[in-house]
Parts: structure tokens; sequence; C-alpha cells
């Protein structure tokens, strides 16, 4: 008997979905009849307003229906990559190629264990990553010679852009005008004068001698130290002259010339900035890579982004945490200092490790012999006829040449291009080139024949003995720098991984367990998807080559942003904004624009709801937005009277709304278009954050019901690794009348006619991890994508409906179904057991899980998003470990645990106290550390207790201790200067 074939039969074996889905479809039936539901197809009506539903099945441009295997995905990925052309690019103006140690590249880059962390919010479970961020503090403030740095920020020119607003910040706002050295490079300078327009700066640029410091209204000068064409000036008499007209001051700067540079701080800087790539990170055609920033202690409360300090847990060991955390910006909302939400961890922590491999003595020898290549390269093109820049150089050349002998600049960029170079054109006779790690004696004499059009006659080691190669006074550095025991005990790769191992077992990561964090969707992030980042073609990329030799990322440009749009609703996307708050920020720049376009500059208010992420008022006022708040309804919904009234209140000035779709609530809110249309009606623009994607690809589309606007997290739902706080990408879709107003580039051609000017340093700021979105985009498909939405929307669904009976769910649609995500209310039990939000949160680590969101949209809960690729057994899990607390706060109420001495007031609990011989607890040890059997299988240990944030408040220590004897597991908190052991040059 013939039986009718299996339509699947054909299809490759190593197709995607349902690798990337967790619940199959028996899972799924299962999950459906606990919800009442006959059908998935029923709950996403229940959940999902049919007025905004899409009236056709999604469809992606350029892609086949039928299911691809992650093979032939991959080939595909690599057919693009190989329409890249790698050249040897010295052109750098802020990017110099470097040697990733494989150590680092295979056990950080591509390490799960590390690249599916989520930010250190629950600190206890983050000890391994935050030591990694204390590493790169430490590396940056004693190279910088400046006490406090950050934890890292997106890249050098929006770093120096946040040191601009510091200098404002700093004069209380009263001052207005900020002086730009010439030196500066041009990205970092176009990305100053975009930002300055919204803060209500004046942003002026020529040679440091035509500024005027007498003048009142001036807050902040930069200088660059080495300038964009290598050379070095003696900053000291101006900055001291800035200090004593009041004018803080900023020095954008490079890591590896500090080693043998006299630092910023030395010199009277207030604040460095600059790019950590160098430092052990690829080129990556922009990004992502770590950028810095550190500054003189006054100025510590005015950091952006995150501080990562030494504090102790509730035993007395040290403990670390993110510091000040009262300036997060979900706290201070329109008030913060920044937007930034989002660093740039994941590459912080190879720079760091690569601090840590080299030591101080390793970091010199490698800056020694890139300037000694450097002068080499001068010499010889010195005696080929060449004039060279005057003065001092650490890496980079200024040469100009002789029209007579060696023709034009193009002309002889044209022949080093033939040669395999990339170089830099300064103008039509002066090129710049910058040399960098890998440079050796071939590439010097390559050099020497492009540029001279001849072959010399000497040797490059001859010319070595005739060199001086000591930098002079008052150049070279005196002091000592990385004397920590940390960046002395790790030369050898058998320690460096033993280092790594020890650090990435600290930390919970998606290798663990699930990470339900609601908002931040922590899916997974397939192997097939990371694999492409680190091949050559796309990592070995100079963001400022010639666009014919980056044509792979061209169309891989062109063929994701298609696929944005048609999953959006939106006519077109910029893919330069590198994270959800950038994105944010550029969405209301190109408001801002739009209306000043259309002659009503006035419109500068914005309606943003007070369920809105923290970080949508911060973006608003550094567009240059008034923020006036919108009531939400007690079902969490935005108030509509409130919308309109305000909206009336305001007509004559009003540029936007800011929401969030779904809801930060959790709820598909019925009344979405009717929102959009009340603005439009009154001359506004809808601006849609993105951060809630995951519910509506395939679904739903912004850009039909109504957004202008809308920033997308990649980094979410288009699975680019969270990276234990970063990188992220914040792509903006438009709707048509935007278009034009796209953000531009001085250096590369992008953007739209009237762009608004670039809000990062590269034209696709992190373009090398683009390539996850894309393979994620195209392994799934368009019925992936969709599957992989209904499945997000089932799986909250049937947490919520198993954790009903034990905790109230805040807030439902009209048919009492959440979205992808819900809200669980805690609040009952700080009166009946003395119980909060964080003590659940704490609780749960013991049980092998990273807590939900807390305390966020509402104060006293829990947001708990479980994502579509998890396991149905793992949802249960999570839905078990809960209503186990449950219980344990029930046995508080009825007295069977002591209200004070329980496991919820002590967790999490250590191995340590586990093993101590003083088991003081009014509890068992089995309830402390195993509360649950399958903990048996497998236990995650925290390795601090809970850590006393209020002591790490009033110590605040945020560099590596120094002390006698280091311990690497423990360390206590010194703060006196240790042996000077650091590298003297």
């Amino acid at each position: 008997m013939s039986h009718a074939p299996d339509p699947g039969l054909l299809d490759p074996s190593d197709t995607f979905p349902r690798r990337h889905l967790g619940c199959d479809a028996n899972e799924q039936r299962a999950m459906l009849e606990v919800l009442g539901c006959a059908d998935l197809e029923t709950l996403i009506d229940q959940a999902v307003p049919r007025a905004i539903r899409m009236s056709e099945p999604l469809c992606l441009p350029g892609l086949d229906p039928r299911p691809p295997g992650e093979a032939e995905v991959l080939a595909r990925m690599r057919s693009l990559a190989k329409d890249n052309k790698v050249l040897r690019s010295l052109i750098g103006m802020g990017y110099a190629d470097c040697l990733v140690p494989p150590v680092i590249q295979r056990n950080v880059l591509e390490n799960p264990g590390w690249y599916t962390q989520y930010t250190p919010y629950q600190a206890e479970i983050s000890q391994g990553r935050l030591e990694a961020l204390l590493v790169f503090q430490t590396l940056i403030a004693d190279l910088t010679a400046l006490p406090v740095a950050g934890a890292s920020l997106l890249d050098e020119a929006t770093a120096a852009a946040e040191a601009m607003a510091m200098t404002h910040a700093a004069a209380r706002r009263r001052r207005h005008r900020f002086f730009v050295a010439e030196g500066c490079h041009p990205q970092t300078l176009a990305v100053l004068a975009t930002r300055a327009e919204g803060l209500g700066i004046t942003l002026e640029h020529g040679p440091s001698e035509d500024i005027d410091l007498t003048a009142e209204d001036r807050c902040g000068l930069l200088l660059s130290y080495p300038a964009s064409d290598g050379s070095l000036h003696d900053w000291r008499s101006r900055i001291a002259q800035a200090h004593q007209a009041g004018v803080t001051v900023v020095v954008a700067t490079d890591l590896l010339a500090l080693t043998l540079l006299a630092p910023p701080g030395e010199i009277g800087a207030d604040i460095a900035v600059g790019s950590c790539q160098r430092l052990g990170v690829p080129l990556g055609y922009g990004g992502p890579h770590a950028a810095f920033i550190a500054t003189r202690e006054a100025l510590k409360r005015l950091l952006p982004g995150r501080l990562i300090g030494v504090s102790r847990d509730r035993r007395g060991a040290r403990a670390l945490r993110m510091a000040i955390q009262t300036r997060e910006q979900h706290i201070r909302r329109e008030k913060a200092t920044s937007n930034i939400c989002t660093a740039q961890v994941l590459l912080a922590v190879m720079s760091a490790m690569y601090g840590v491999y080299h030591g101080p003595q390793g970091l010199a020898r490698i800056a020694r012999r890139v300037h000694a290549w450097t002068l080499i390269l001068g010499e010889g093109l010195r005696r080929l006829g060449c004039t060279l820049g005057a003065g001092p150089v650490f890496d980079t050349l200024r040469i100009s040449l002789d029209p007579a002998r060696h023709a034009t600049a193009d002309e002889a960029l044209a022949r080093a291009r033939e040669a395999g170079f990339n170089l830099r054109r300064l103008d039509a006779s002066t090129i710049g080139i910058t040399l960098d790690e890998r440079s050796d004696r071939a590439e010097i004499e390559a050099l020497w024949q492009a540029i001279a059009a001849r072959r010399p006659a000497f040797d490059p080691e001859a010319l070595l003995g005739a060199l001086e190669l000591e930098l002079p006074a008052p150049h070279a550095r005196t002091s000592a720098y990385l004397s920590h025991p940390v960046f002395h005990q790790h030369r050898t790769e058998h320690e460096m991984l033993r280092y790594l191992r020890r650090l990435e077992s600290r930390d919970l990561s998606l290798t663990t367990s699930m990470i339900p964090l609601g908002s931040c969707t922590m899916k997974l992030n397939g192997t097939s998807e990371m694999l492409p980042i680190t091949w050559p073609e796309l990592s070995a990329l100079h963001p400022f080559v010639p666009l014919d030799q980056a044509a792979g990322y061209q169309q891989l440009f062109e063929q994701l942003s298609s696929w944005l749009c048609a999953l959006t609703g939106f006519d077109a996307f910029t893919l330069q904004p590198n994270a959800g708050a950038q994105g944010e920020y550029t969405g209301m720049k190109l408001i801002r624009a739009y209306h000043r376009a259309m002659g009503e500059g006035q419109r500068r208010v914005c309606l943003i709801p007070t369920s809105a992420h923290g970080t949508n008022p911060a973006s608003a006022v550094m567009a240059g937005m008034e923020v006036v708040t919108v009531a939400c309804d007690e079902q969490g919904n935005i108030d509509l009277a409130d919308l309109t009234a305000k909206a009336e209140q305001h007509a004559g000035r009003l540029a936007a709304l800011m929401i969030t779709y779904p809801s930060t609530h959790g709820v598909f809110e019925q009344g979405v278009r009717d929102l959009c249309a009340v603005v439009h009606a009154h001359g506004g623009q809808v601006y849609l954050d993105g951060a809630n994607m995951n519910a509506q690809v395939g679904l739903c589309r912004p850009g039909d019901y109504g957004a202008d606007v809308c920033h997308l997290n990649l980094h979410k739902t288009f699975c680019i690794p969270h990276g234990g706080g970063g990188p992220g990408m914040g792509p903006v879709g438009v709707k048509a009348h935007l278009a034009p107003l796209l953000p531009s580039h001085p250096l590369v051609s992008t953007g739209g006619a009237q762009g608004i000017g670039p809000v990062a340093a590269a034209p696709c700021s992190s373009a090398s991890i683009l390539p996850i979105s894309w393979m994620y985009i195209a392994l799934m498909g368009a019925a992936g994508l969709t599957d992989a939405t209904r499945l997000a929307i089932l799986n909250a669904n049937y947490m919520a409906e198993r954790l009903r009976a034990h905790f109230q769910v805040l807030y439902r649609g009209v048919q009492g179904r959440v979205a992808h995500e819900f809200i669980i209310d805690l609040r009952p039990f700080k009166k009946s057991a003395d119980i909060e939000a964080e003590d659940v949160a704490k609780r749960l680590m013991d049980y092998g899980f990273h807590a939900p969101t807390m305390s966020f949209p509402v104060v006293g809960t829990l947001m708990i998003e479980p994502t579509e690729s998890e396991s149905k057994a793992e949802l249960d899990r999570l839905c078990d470990a809960l209503i186990a607390i449950h219980g344990e706060i029930r046995s508080i109420e009825d007295g069977g645990l002591d209200r004070r001495d329980n496991p919820l007031k002590n967790a999490p609990h250590t191995a340590q106290e586990i093993a101590d011989d003083d088991w003081h607890h009014l509890y068992s040890r089995r309830l402390a550390a195993y509360p649950a059997r399958w903990l048996d299988a497998h236990k995650f240990w925290p390795t601090v207790a809970r850590i006393d944030n209020a002591y790490g408040d009033r110590h605040f220590i945020c560099t590596y201790p120094l002390v006698a004897e280091h311990d690497e597991h423990t360390t206590t908190a010194k703060t006196g200067r240790g042996p000077d052991s650091g590298a003297k040059t």
C-alpha cells in the first residue's frame, strides 16, 4: 500500500527553524490545552488586535519560501564576503589593524559563555565579566593617568560627543561654546556637530591658537594627541590657560601610543577619550569596538554609561557591581546625563585581556616596534625625495609628494592599491600612512616602491642605527603603568586560558539556563549565525576603504535593509546607529530635522508615556526636545484622553509621540491606531520604540498602523548576542517623507540627500555584526520568523497561566492575554512576609536562574519574557522555581521560616558558605543550596553572596585595588599604591 510522500522529504537535513524554536508541535498542543485554545491561531487572535494584523502573509524579497539549510545559507554569506577585497589598510584615522591573540579570539569572541551574557544588573552571577571590566577600567585609568574610567562606550566619535556633553554639564549648562582644535579625526568632528545641535552647544573648529579662552561662554576644548595626521603637540601650556579660564579640556588619544607618550592626565587633561580597537579587536569595517572615557575624580558623577566598582558581599568578601547606579537612565529619565544604556562589553573584555596577555612590557614593545617601523619608513621616504610633517610622530606620517618625482597623491594612492595597500589622501599632493602591529620589513619595502615609483637601494634594518628611536621630552612617558599583578601573571597561554575560564565560570550565561528578562529578548544566538563574524573578508576591512573593496558589505546592507523594510512596513532604513538608545536619538533627530525642513522649527514638544523606557526621555532631550509626560490607565494602557488633551494643549509646538509597542507592560494596546491619529492630527510624528518587535514580526508592522519612525534592537529581536552588555545595533526605519534625512557621513556616501549628519564614527557603525542578523533572517525565512513570533506569545501566555495561581499577573489585554512578556506583582509580600522583588531575584540564583527584569516598569514586580527559543521543559523549570519560591514565602507568612533569617533574605548562597563549619541559619543547607531536585544534576554557584551596594557607594573604588600579594580568587579592597612594577619608557 503506497502512502503520500512527506512534503518535506527532499528539504535539507540542516534546516534551522526547528533548531531555533524551542517547542515542537506536541509541546505547543500541550501548552495550548492549558490555555484552553484549540490552536495557536486562536491564541494569536486573542492577544493581537485584528485591526493591526497584516492582511497578507509575510514575504521577504529574494528569499525562497522553502526552508534553506544552514550550510546553504553559510555558502551564500561566503559568496557575499568574497565580494569584499581585503587589502592592507594603513589609512589610520582612529583605526589600526592588530593581531588578535588566538586564545582570546577562541575563548572570548567565539565563546557563547562570554557572548550570551546579559548586562550585569544581577552582579552576584556576573562576577567574571565584572572583573574583566574592572581590568578594562584599570587599563584605561593607568594608560591615561586619569583615576576614573568607564566600562566602555560605543565608539571614539560618540565618546568625544559624550565628553563634550560632560563639559557642558560641568559648566551647569551656562556656557555653550565648545572648541575643537585642528587635528581631530573628520568623523569625530562630524558626530560632534550632530550632537552639539541638539544640546544647544555652538561648535567651533580651527587652529588651537585661534581659540579665545577669555570668552565667558566657553565650556570645553577638545585636543587630539596624537593628531589625526600623526603630529604631536605639547599641549601643557594651552591646557593650563584653558583651566585658568574655567574651560574643561578633553583629549582624544591613542592607548598604544600612551605606553610611550606622556599621558593626558599628566599634561593636565580633565577627560580622555579614544578607541580600544587596536588592542586586540578586528577592524570589522568599523566595529564593534570599545571606546573609552576617563576623567578626574571631580567629574565622576557626570560620566556617561556604566562604571564598575568594588564593594563587599554580606559575608564581607570582596565583590564587584555597577557603581553609582542612581545614574541609570530608567531612573533619571529626561534629567539623565546621557541616554547611553549599551556599552561594548564583549569588545572591552577583549581589549582588557589583550592588556593582561601582553602586560606593560609587551604593550610597550609592540608600541616601540610600531614606532620604529614608522621612523624607518619615514627616513626611507625622505631619502627618496618626500617631505615629512614636522616634529615627532608615533605611528602616522604626513607625506608631501614632489609631483615632478612622485606624481600626485591620487597617482601614488593608485600605485599603492595595486601593491595591496590603502593609504589616506590628505590633499592633492599629500598622503598619510599609519602603521600598526602587523607592519614588517616586506611592507616597508613595498611602500617605498609604491610611493616613490622605484626600488630603493637601502635596506630597512640598515636605517635603524641612524635613527633616534626614543621620543624626545616633553613627549616621552616616564611614569609607570599597569602595576597590578593581574597584568604580570598570565604570560603563557596556559595561564591565560585558565584565567579566562575562571572568569567565565563566575557568570551565568545562556549556556547555563534561560535568562527570562522582560523587554530584553535573550533568545538563541545560533552558532551558524555567529561563524562569519571572524572571517577575514568581513573582519579585516577598514571602514573608509573605497566602496568597490566593500561590495559584499554593500550587498549585505542592501539586502538586510530591504528585509527590515518588509518586516516593519517602513520605506527606508539606516544601519548607522550602534545601539538601541542611539537609534532612539537618531529617530528624534530625524523628526526635529523634518519639522525644521517644513518651516516648523518651533515643534519641540515630545509626548512620552510614564511607562516608557527611561532612555526614551533622555534621547528626546539630547535631540533638543522638551518632554511632556502622558499618563497610563489602571490597565497599563496609554491614557487616550490625557494624550488628546496634551496634544491639543501643545498643538502648535507638538513634535512627536514616543511609544513602545506592544506596551512596556506586555500588552498589545487596542487603541494604538487612535494614538497615532491624534498625534498626526495635531502636526506631530509618531516614534515607535522597537524593543518589543519580537512580538510583531510576521503578524503586524509599525509602518502600517501609524508609526513614522522606529528603531529596532538587532541584539534583541534579530539575534545579535548581548555580549554581557554590548555590542548592540539600533537601525532606524522611516516612512518615505523622512528618508531624505537619514544620517549621512563625511567620508563615505550614505544616508539621505539632506542627511542629518552622522551619529556614529563609521558609516554602518558595527558593520561586522550585521551578518548575524542577515544570517538569522535568511535561515528562518518568512514562515520561520512568523512562527517565532507566535511561539514567543504562546510561551509567555503559558507561563502566565501557570503562575497566575501563585502571583498576580498585573496587565492583560482585553481578552485576558499578554503579549510576549508579562509582569508578576510581588508587592503584597512586603507586608505579609517582608519579602521584596530583590529577594525573589536573588533566590532565583539558588535555583540556577538569572532573575527576570526587576522593578521595571513597575516597582516591586518582575517582568518575564521567555522568548521563542526555550523548550517547554525550561519554561516549566522556571515556573517550578517561582512556584517553589512562592511556597517559601508562604512558609514565612505561616511561621515555618523565620521572617528575618530565611533563604530569600540570605540569597544567594555560595558554595563557600554551604561548606563553612559554622552554619548558623535557621534552615538547612539543603534548602539553601539545593531547593530543587534538578540541581542535583547541575548546580551553578554564585561566587559571592548578596552584595552590599551601600558599602560600595561609600567606598568608591573603580580600578583594580593594588595588594602586596594578589590572590586570583579573592582580592581585598585596599586603596593604597602597591609596588612600582609597571613598565617605564
